[in-house]
């Protein structure tokens, strides 16, 4: 039997109902939802959705964290939250710079949200903003037509507390760490820290801060009241302070053997090759992001 074409008008609906298909959440706790992203680099066709995002629903409305590395991951996530609840989507808050985190924000500008993020994100994501788009079509693909870098209108110097209604969002903006613009969110209600790219879990953690500024703030979480943590990258954990233990003893790793490196006269690339070799087997991508590390904080530890 000879099958006529759909028609154009057809081909459009039926693509646009793919891109619009919501994106899978888990439900952590009581009103909070995860997407997990895949382990994948950033890098060409890596398709904007390799780390966690999700949603917080309050009486009032709700609590969008982080939004994927394209818009229509972000349109994905947009359609999850409204498979959840109706109720009108009132902050948008990135954690910080990276683009796997902030490109799916320009999915939510319909919804007029406050979007919010560290005092340093907005001169971050200016110092970037030509680089990000120009690398998104490659990253991306098709997704890039509607990328935007949007900064935050709410800037979080120290500490900042959103009320969702009946549950409240403790925002703290931490010194230079994984980035010079790193926040976390603490939920009131259910006690669950969405710790941003501050936690990694399965992940190799990747540097694009201060590694000695990392170690300290990963002291300071310590001492933080969470029940679980939502880290940048990776499962969902109550067991959040042996996934602290495992990052630590990764950065501690890497700090020292650079160091070392440097005192024994090693060039960089020599040090790409040996540095953290006892971490191998531990962490996805660690071949890529470790020597990655290396070539961010050799430079800088060679002046200390």
């Amino acid at each position: 039997m000879l099958l006529r074409p759909l028609p154009l008008i057809t081909l459009l609906l039926a693509t646009t109902l793919v891109q619009a298909a919501p994106l899978p959440v888990e439900e952590a706790a009581p009103g909070v939802f995860v997407h997990h992203g895949t382990h994948k680099d950033i890098d060409a066709d890596y398709g904007g959705d390799i780390c966690n995002i999700g949603f917080i629903v309050g009486e009032r409305g709700v609590a969008v964290i982080d939004t994927g590395g394209s818009a229509n991951v972000g349109r994905q996530l947009r359609e999850a939250i409204r498979n959840v609840t109706d109720k009108p989507i009132l902050y948008v808050i990135n954690t910080h710079i990276h683009p796997d985190h902030i490109f799916g924000n320009a999915a939510f500008k319909q919804d007029n949200p406050v979007f919010v993020g560290h005092e340093k994100l907005a001169a971050a994501m200016a110092q970037r903003k030509d680089a990000y788009l120009r690398n998104q079509s490659q990253w991306v693909g098709a997704d890039a037509a509607d990328s935007e870098i949007i900064p935050p209108s709410l800037a979080v110097k120290t500490t900042h507390t959103l009320d969702l209604g009946g549950r409240t969002l403790q925002l703290t903006a931490h010194p230079t760490a994984h980035t010079n613009n790193d926040l976390s969110v603490l939920d009131s209600q259910s006690a669950t820290l969405w710790s941003g790219d501050l936690v990694f879990v399965e992940r190799t953690p990747s540097v694009d801060g201060d590694l000695q500024g990392w170690l300290n703030v990963i002291d300071q979480l310590r001492n933080v009241n969470a029940t679980r943590v939502v880290p940048g990258h990776g499962p969902v954990t109550a067991d959040w302070k042996t996934a602290l233990d495992n990052e630590q003893r990764y950065l501690a790793g890497l700090l020292q053997d650079i160091r070392a490196a440097i005192k024994a006269g090693k060039t960089m690339e020599q040090t790409m090759e040996t540095a953290n070799r006892g971490e191998q087997g531990k962490w996805a991508l660690f071949d890529i992001v470790n020597r990655r590390n290396v070539n961010t904080v050799f430079p800088a530890l060679e002046w200390e």
